[in-house]
């Protein structure tokens, strides 16, 4: 199981969602432009203190990604893409233990050639007078729903 980052805008979610796979044990794609500039000074500022306990690995872009993502199948499964623009709840997904969970930017998402070159897309249900989840919520959210279905939580001792 593993997270992916497509182009993320906000150090803060990032930081977040690097520290939720510190501590769960799953690795973090960051699929850059970023719209900060990435690095571990930087993301210590905004709290990430966990720096050194996750596996994260950079592509320079989605292409990048996709490609590396084919290449190392023991890896990266199905990219799992997380939208507002889906019918499918991920409640009612049955997740793979190498899925990948896409997340897009916070200001717009992914573009079109993204959403068809995903193997699936989910969504978070909620209010229809609501427009979005914030990302490293929906994140949590979601990947907790993986880790249970494909029993990847670590152990309590």
């Amino acid at each position: 199981m593993r997270l992916a980052l497509f182009q993320p805008d906000m150090p803060q979610n990032t930081g977040t969602m690097l520290r939720l796979g510190a501590c769960v044990g799953v690795e973090v794609d960051i699929i850059e432009p970023c719209g900060f500039v990435f690095s571990e000074h930087a993301l210590r500022r905004y709290g990430m203190d966990y720096l050194e306990l996750v596996k994260y690995r950079r592509h320079n872009s989605w292409a990048d990604f996709f490609q590396f993502a084919k290449l190392h199948p023991e890896e990266y499964g199905r990219i799992v893409l997380l939208t507002t623009k889906s019918s499918v709840p991920y409640v009612d997904f049955q997740f793979d233990k190498n899925d990948v969970l896409l997340l897009g930017r916070e200001s717009a998402g992914v573009p079109e050639a993204v959403h068809e070159s995903v193997d699936a897309r989910l969504l978070i249900p909620m209010t229809k007078e609501a427009r979005s989840i914030n990302v490293a919520v929906s994140a949590t959210m979601v990947l907790g729903e993986a880790l249970r279905q494909t029993g990847l939580f670590p152990t309590v001792e």
